[in-house]
């Protein structure tokens, strides 16, 4: 399968602080990685590197197949972002600005499907400035994703969506026929959306892998329940098979909740900062 992202020994510093201590990180063509960790883990940093808007101090970085610190318009014409925040062209009408934004790409998406698709139908002739926090966040996404790009970076891009905006957005995410790499705090959102997961703590990858494959590296329990008992174990297979054998056959009323993760996430940056 090919690769959109490839870093190899990443390494970045302000200053005497090292923001990242030598990051390995891949992405795979079609794909969703989220990328996950605290507030001042090195997230920003790491994908204003990969976008080519900041020098690296040390290592080796592929995005696309070309390395981001020369890469050129025609490559940047097959990225796109969703940035956090974004409070540009406030006087703009809202088709217009997407319309003026779609016509630097060369296979855009039509406008006013787009504009459907993410509920802005109604306020296509709409100045910026007059949308809902909602609704800005809405034709963010649009103006990020509106050119087709082969590779998406999404920074917390469901901040200010109502649940039924965000169930929409992830469907529309899911449909995309892109790579995507997505930094969120909404563990659920990732958990739904992300291939596989990487943890940034400390500027280093802790665990980068499916959530299953998370779970099983950092270990948090499994909650066991049955008729008459419930137990926490980092082994619900083992467990299980000795309830199997106290009770000579079906273990009455048995539920194994592996843990989710959100869970396996918490238990990792608790174990990092203790």
């Amino acid at each position: 399968m090919d690769t959109v992202i490839n870093v190899r020994g990443l390494r970045m510093s302000y200053g005497e602080r090292q923001v990242l201590r030598g990051i390995d990180l891949d992405l795979r063509r079609g794909e969703t990685v989220a990328l996950l960790g605290p507030n001042g883990a090195g997230k920003t940093t790491t994908i204003e590197i990969l976008q080519g808007l900041r020098t690296r101090a040390a290592g080796e970085v592929r995005v696309l197949g070309e390395d981001p610190a020369r890469g050129g318009d025609a490559w940047r014409a097959r990225l796109g972002t969703v940035l956090q925040d974004w409070r540009d062209h406030p006087r703009w009408h809202v088709r217009t600005l997407l319309d003026h934004v779609a016509a630097h790409y060369p296979t855009p998406w039509d406008t006013g499907e787009l504009l459907k698709t993410l509920g802005l139908d109604g306020h296509a002739t709409a100045r910026v400035r007059d949308l809902s926090g909602g609704q800005r966040r809405r034709l963010d996404v649009a103006l990020g994703i509106v050119g087709r790009p082969e590779l998406l970076f999404l920074d917390e891009p469901t901040t200010g969506f109502d649940p039924e905006a965000r169930r929409e957005f992830h469907e529309l995410i899911e449909s995309l026929d892109t790579t995507v790499l997505l930094t969120t705090h909404d563990l659920a959102e990732a958990e739904r959306l992300a291939d596989r997961v990487a943890v940034l703590l400390d500027g280093r990858i802790a665990v980068f892998g499916t959530p299953q494959e998370v779970a099983a590296a950092v270990q948090a329990p499994s909650l066991v329940r049955w008729r008459d008992g419930t137990e926490q174990t980092d082994d619900p297979s083992e467990l299980a098979w000795r309830l199997h054998q106290r009770y000579g056959g079906p273990v009455p009323e048995l539920e194994i909740r592996r843990p989710s993760l959100e869970e396996s996430y918490l238990n990792l940056v608790e174990r990092s900062a203790a």
